[in-house]
């Protein structure tokens, strides 16, 4: 379909389109848009907030980024890598990718190009969204026809925040298209950035499919983690102990109990349940398992409510991003958490040093304090266990608990030196 190197965009410049803009702009004329000014003049510093980017990494690449999307007409190909999240009612928000398709179209009818543009979808959605939802939207916004005028296809993102092993130029990228010269297009596309190959999926829709449940097969695994969690805690059980184990037997699976938050695991179940309630199937399976991680903020605060015998205390929660080593706050359970156990009467004071402030009390009302190692509490909690944390050791954060209190541990990095863990 191209007869040279195509000339691509990526729509969507967070955790997961900078990563594969970045990639991309080593190969081939790619130019990054984002409807956030901020974030473009920060990109074009040097500076990457996600922390996915080195910053030398950033000022040597060949990407352009914008926020004008003249600069974007005229393209062989764009990816769409928005967010997908749900609303308050735990169903889909699509609202995100629906303008982004919008935005596709209106860059798509400012400049004409020679070839026949590919609109390719990274964001998680339910099998359906690309070639119902957004092909349809292109259309109107362009007056084109899909799968003449243009075509669709999908490859479903895999950036897991903060892990530098599994990054876009390592792993194996599930492609498909519209037709079998579309996928062919993908595949050659993907397969020049990444070492790790392509799989072609037999389908759009079996590509967004498999994206569903890549994330709902672990939020049911850790739910269970934190049923049989609860079942230890009350038998008087270490649930790590039980894991040392029974990780010694070959085909064991070593999921851990804890928090499920960020943007994957805790958001795309709802996806595939949503979209199984559309067909009228029952998803007993997935929503169980959403129900037990999601209530999981609770039952740890009532645990270490109970820890205290009922009585309310000074508390500090060392870590409030939603998993360790990344500023993320996405759909943090350790929010939760918090509230959780300031209904329990509990003064709480919040400390992390890869959160940004602005964004912890915007999106979660939470104030963190930079003062917080320079008093005492009852409870101290090491809810998310950044490096930074860990290399004062655990003698260092004892000298942070009151005479009497608790050393607590919520993902057992402390060991024995913790008072109180799962």
């Amino acid at each position: 379909m191209f007869s040279k190197d195509p000339r691509i965009a990526v729509i969507g410049l967070g955790y997961v389109g900078l990563p594969l803009a970045v990639v991309l702009a080593d190969r081939f004329g790619t130019v990054g848009f984002d409807i956030d000014p901020k974030r473009i003049a920060e990109l074009q510093g040097g500076f990457d907030r996600t922390r996915e980017i080195e910053p030398d990494r950033l000022k040597a690449t060949r990407l352009k980024v914008t926020d004008e999307a003249s600069d974007c007409a005229g393209r062989d190909i764009y990816i769409v890598t928005v967010p997908t999240p749900i609303d308050a009612q735990n169903l889909p928000d699509l609202s995100m990718v629906m303008a982004a398709s919008e935005t596709v179209g209106a860059m798509m009818a400012q400049k004409k190009t020679v070839t026949t543009p590919i609109i390719i979808f990274e964001s998680t959605v339910y099998p359906g969204v690309t070639e119902d939802v957004c092909g349809p939207i292109i259309e109107s916004c362009t007056g084109l026809v899909c799968g003449k005028d243009f075509f669709l296809g999908y490859s479903p993102e895999r950036i897991n925040p903060g892990d530098r092993e599994h990054t876009i130029d390592k792993i194996m990228k599930v492609v498909s298209g519209q037709t079998p010269e579309v996928l062919e297009e993908i595949a050659r596309l993907y397969g020049a950035i990444t070492t790790g190959g392509v799989f072609r999926a037999a389908s759009i829709k079996a590509a967004e499919a498999a994206k569903v449940i890549e994330n709902a097969q672990r939020d049911i695994n850790i739910a269970f983690m934190n049923e049989v969690a609860q079942i230890f805690g009350q038998l008087g059980i270490s649930v790590w102990d039980v894991l040392d184990a029974a990780r010694t037997k070959w085909n064991f699976m070593d999921f851990q109990p804890g928090l499920v938050g960020g943007h994957c695991i805790g958001v795309d179940p709802y996806y595939l349940s949503h979209r199984a309630r559309q067909v009228g199937h029952e998803p007993k399976v997935i929503l169980a398992g959403r129900g037990v991680n999601d209530a999981m903020a609770q039952w740890i605060a009532g645990r270490l409510h109970a820890a205290r015998f009922g009585k309310p205390g000074k508390v500090l929660v060392m870590g409030v991003t939603f998993k360790e080593n990344v500023p993320d706050l996405r759909n943090s359970k350790v929010a939760d958490l918090i509230s959780a156990l300031k209904l329990h009467g509990h003064l709480v004071t919040i400390h992390d040093p890869m959160a940004d402030h602005d964004e912890a009390l915007q999106e979660h009302g939470l104030k963190l304090d930079q003062a917080a190692f320079e008093k005492h509490y009852e409870i101290v909690l090491l809810a998310v266990p950044h490096k930074s944390y860990l290399d004062m050791g655990s003698a260092a954060i004892r000298k942070l608990v009151a005479p009497g209190g608790i050393l607590a541990d919520l993902k057992g990095t402390l060991g024995s030196d913790a008072d109180w863990t799962l």
